[in-house]
């Protein structure tokens, strides 16, 4: 196989890490990775090619600003790219800020400005797939990942899309942990939408322990999502939320922490970023490969030890081995996030499903991922992307019925879709009034003159990626 990765972020050289322990099974010969910045490419490149060696990888590694390059006769495509840059984040959350509404990469305006330069520049690369590799996976972890996916879906219906989040994944693990068990050993009731979904059952030992978790807070204490929320709203709500659900259940408080921290998300990530790239160069990864690992594993403890942190008051205490980003070495094994969703998507559609590299672990049968619904959760449109527990195999992805859904649920589940599906459409004939009529219809936002004045200000802040609307 070969595989083409399109951006270089900050996960890319986690993903090495994971192809090359899981190499075999997909029989992986090739990869290339492709980003716009050079630069940046010739800093990352090496930092990834000593991970992969350091695991053991087989499969050639090559780096390229050329895309059509890269694209012809790949197998499996992933796209983890940020248009605009985090430079474009810091602005998406401090316009919404100066609104009064929350300020947050992926969700409410903040998601809505990213979309409308995610989808353009993420429809580029599908275009090229439909002339140079038309039968391979589209995998994308573009954020945000849902809402990217639906507008693809709708774009290229003859492509293999699939979005992919790391959030449904990191639930399951703490949650089988809590129990003594592997991801693989729970199955779970899973739906919603990405960064908008809830964990309804997981199943121990013929138990849906769920409502356990809910009732006992010590034993609730060892799933690090679920600190955000208080024992309360749980019992209230009846199942595990995701952790962006904090940004719906607690907006005022989200809102408040936001505007009193001295520095955005976004000017954090920003800056650490910038740090990370200045003493990359300094010390040049293709000769001192050992010292750029060290300095890019503090970046990642930097990053993730501070995620959510202000938004939340420092209610979120993160899994400290999330996508294994304090290991000392590139070969120690933590939790494979976005990388193993899209390896195990991979290893079932090559039909080589039985392995998990040379560990005779099962590969999960199920997982969760951003797919059309196809009957999934009754009450949504067939063409809706939602975020559910899938079989994969061969043809591809199948959403497995997520059975019934609270009503409180559900129509906040329709609500956002209503927003993420106007989106979409104002994208399509670039509507300056269904731009509107969107952020009208998210419960973040809820007001026309609100909603008026932020897509003013997105299409007239990012003028040059996005164009002229109507």
């Amino acid at each position: 196989m070969k595989l083409t990765v399109i951006g270089t972020g900050v996960r890319t050289p986690l993903l090495m890490s994971a192809l090359a322990r899981r190499q075999s099974t997909i029989e992986l010969q090739e990869v290339m990775l492709v980003d716009l910045d050079e630069s940046k490419l010739e800093l990352i490149g090496p930092l990834c090619r000593y991970v992969a060696e350091t695991v053991g990888g087989e499969f050639r590694l090559r780096w390229t600003t050329d895309s059509r390059e890269a694209l012809t006769g790949t197998e499996a495509v992933i796209v983890t790219i940020r248009a605009g840059s985090e430079q474009a984040r810091v602005l998406d959350e401090r316009i919404a800020l100066e609104h009064g509404v929350l300020g947050q990469e992926t969700t409410g305006p903040g998601g809505f400005a990213m979309t409308l330069r995610s989808i353009p520049a993420v429809a580029r690369y599908a275009q090229q797939m439909r002339e140079l590799c038309p039968g391979a996976w589209l995998l994308n972890f573009t954020n945000p990942a849902g809402l990217v996916a639906q507008g693809l879906t709708a774009q290229f219906p003859d492509l293999k899309v699939v979005g992919i989040c790391d959030s449904p994944i990191g639930l399951r693990r703490e949650v089988a942990a809590a129990f003594g068990r592997s991801t693989d050993e729970v199955p779970i009731r899973f739906f919603g939408l990405n960064h908008l979904s809830w964990m309804a059952e997981a199943w121990v030992d013929g138990e849906n322990v769920v409502p356990r978790l809910i009732q006992d807070e010590q034993l609730a204490a060892r799933v690090s999502h679920l600190s955000l929320f208080e024992p309360a709203l749980l019992r209230l709500v009846g199942m595990l939320p995701n952790e962006y659900l904090y940004y719906y259940y607690y907006r005022e408080r989200a809102l408040a922490n936001i505007q009193a921290a001295r520095e955005t998300r976004g000017e954090q990530v920003c800056r650490l970023s910038s740090e990370l790239l200045r003493d990359l160069g300094e010390i040049g990864p293709a000769s001192h490969p050992e010292r750029a690992w060290v300095r890019y594993r503090r970046y990642l403890h930097n990053r993730h030890g501070t995620y959510m942190a202000t938004e939340t008051g420092g209610r979120m205490q993160r899994d400290s081995h999330q996508e294994g980003d304090d290991q000392a070495e590139p070969s120690a094994e933590g939790g494979e996030g976005y990388a193993g969703v899209a390896l195990d998507i991979l290893a079932a559609a090559t039909g080589s499903a039985g392995t998990r590299g040379d560990n005779p672990a099962l590969v999960t049968p199920t997982l969760v991922a951003n797919v059309p619904n196809r009957g999934s959760v009754a009450d949504m449109r067939d063409d809706d992307v939602v975020e559910v527990v899938c079989r994969c195999d061969s043809t591809g992805l199948h959403p497995l019925p997520a059975g019934e859904v609270p009503e409180d649920a559900l129509l906040l589940m329709q609500q956002v879709k209503r927003y993420e599906r106007l989106t979409v459409e104002a994208l399509q004939t670039r509507s300056r009034e269904l731009a509107i009529e969107a952020l009208m219809a998210h419960p973040l936002v809820g007001s026309y003159p609100v909603g008026r004045s932020l897509v003013n200000a997105y299409l007239d802040t990012h003028h040059e990626l996005v164009g002229e609307w109507r």
